[in-house]
């Protein structure tokens, strides 16, 4: 018998769990059928990204703190230098010995990475090749479309194609290899917090848009709301359902209201039948999100789900002024947010299952504007979950320096990994086979070998 691995055994640890919660209803049958199929798999896999909307200024989330590489932080960020006394530092060093340290707001995540919970990526960006300063002022580098864009960026960090504009993610790619397309309870293994995205949609396969509160179900207006009016727009609804029309677009629409009607009432029966979780949650945007993720994920034997994604945008990093201020406000909205996640998916018993990260749509300006700092491109990012080797800064940490080789002006410092690493090791612990990883991420061979025995990044164990 071969020797059991630590991803063997995370993985059989996932296929274990909550057992789901008796419910019923013909609808939940559906998805306890489904249910049958997901168990046949033998485990349990998500994927939970984090939109940081706007461009996070993530050289004041992830700082140097030896006493050389300080001093060169607050000589080039000027106004925008954080206290060395207030700083959180992380422990260890990086590969090449540096010490770097966390913004104040972020205890929690501190105590993440410590537990070995929690890992950085360093200077992660869109990439068509690998580059540096000397090459773009030659003008002989093969630049990212609309580089600096928030549109162009924030687009190809969720299709992972840096030379084009597509209406596809490489997570709705991933939905297309690993979900069949036609389900019998109708739901998407891709879940959104925050309507339609980039990052789930793929041919076959569409996101499940839900809410944040409630039972998360998005309901057709009134409909079956347990008043007068609701059940007689329930009954003229189904009676036009209920018509058989010649005309095939008719045909299509009522049937995609029938399935989408359906498919919300799966949903909010499958939450309304979990188990209660006892974690404790902040009340703002970012955690009440977090929490209905946990919550959708205990109900996972209902929903009939073996593989799930799930996608939350948290706006408002678009800082050209006041930088300080607004991450001293909002990326402790953000520690705390994963914290409280780590207990709920401890409490649920997938803490192994389940990997987050997050994504932004480029780092900024080292630099100051006299108010805050402009649109960039290389930056570090977090990735948290049972099956993350944490404790660790993955990728290059670079070296600051006026006249750093990767600073293409201002501070801009061009990515040292591409998107397409950072992705392909989530898609390949998700399930993605090797063979397959250039479907997902059609750029990924630029960066990394699929055939290849070693891990792309090595964060995932």
């Amino acid at each position: 018998m071969p020797a059991l691995t630590r991803r063997a055994f995370l993985t059989h640890g996932c296929s274990l769990g909550m057992a789901s919660a008796t419910v019923s209803g013909s609808l939940l049958q559906l998805g306890l059928a489904r249910t049958a199929a997901a168990n046949t798999a033998g485990d349990y896999g998500a994927l939970v990204c984090i939109l940081l909307a706007g461009g996070n200024d993530s050289y004041n989330m992830l700082l140097p703190s030896d006493a050389d590489q300080f001093a060169e932080y607050q000589s080039i960020r000027a106004d925008l230098a954080l206290s060395e006394a207030e700083l959180l530092p992380l422990a260890g060093t990086t590969a090449d010995g540096r010490q770097l340290a966390l913004h104040p707001g972020m205890p929690e995540v501190q105590s993440l990475y410590a537990s070995g919970d929690l890992a950085f990526v360093a200077n992660v960006g869109t990439l068509i090749e690998p580059v540096d300063a000397a090459a773009v002022d030659a003008g002989t580098a093969r630049l990212p479309l609309g580089l600096f864009s928030h549109s162009d960026q924030i687009a190809q960090w969720q299709t992972a194609l840096p030379d084009r504009r597509a209406a596809q993610g490489w997570g709705g790619r991933v939905s297309d290899l690993l979900q069949p397309a036609n389900l019998a309870n109708g739901l998407s293994m891709n879940i959104s917090l925050s309507g339609n995205n980039l990052f789930q949609s793929g041919g076959q396969i569409a996101p499940y848009a839900i809410n944040a509160t409630g039972d998360g179900a998005v309901r057709l207006g009134s409909y079956g709301d347990g008043t007068n009016f609701g059940s007689f727009r329930q009954q003229a609804v189904d009676a036009l359902l209920s018509v058989n029309h010649e005309h095939l677009l008719r045909r299509e629409y009522a049937g995609r209201l029938r399935q989408a009607i359906d498919g919300q009432r799966l949903f909010a029966d499958a939450l309304g039948a979990a188990t209660p979780l006892t974690t404790a949650f902040g009340s703002d945007t970012f955690s009440a999100s977090l929490r209905q993720v946990a919550r959708t994920i205990s109900a996972r034997d209902a929903l009939g789900a073996n593989r799930q994604t799930f996608f939350i945008t948290v706006g408002g990093w678009d800082h050209h002024d006041e930088v300080l201020a607004n991450q001293a406000r909002m990326l402790p909205q953000i520690s705390q947010g994963l914290s409280a996640f780590r207990d709920a998916l401890v409490e649920l018993g997938v803490w192994d299952c389940v990997t987050t990260f997050t994504i932004s749509d480029f780092g900024r300006t080292l630099t100051s504007n006299g108010r805050g700092s402009d649109h960039g491109w290389g930056g570090h990012h977090m990735v948290m979950g049972g099956a993350v080797s944490g404790g660790e800064v993955y990728g290059d940490y670079p070296l600051l320096a006026a006249n750093s080789p990767l600073d293409v002006g201002r501070g801009i410092y061009a990515p040292t990994t591409s998107v397409d690493a950072y992705f392909a090791e989530l898609a390949l612990w998700l399930g993605v086979e090797r063979s397959d990883l250039e479907t997902v991420l059609p750029n990924v061979g630029t960066f990394y070998s699929p055939s290849s025995a070693d891990p792309p990044l090595g964060f995932l164990l």
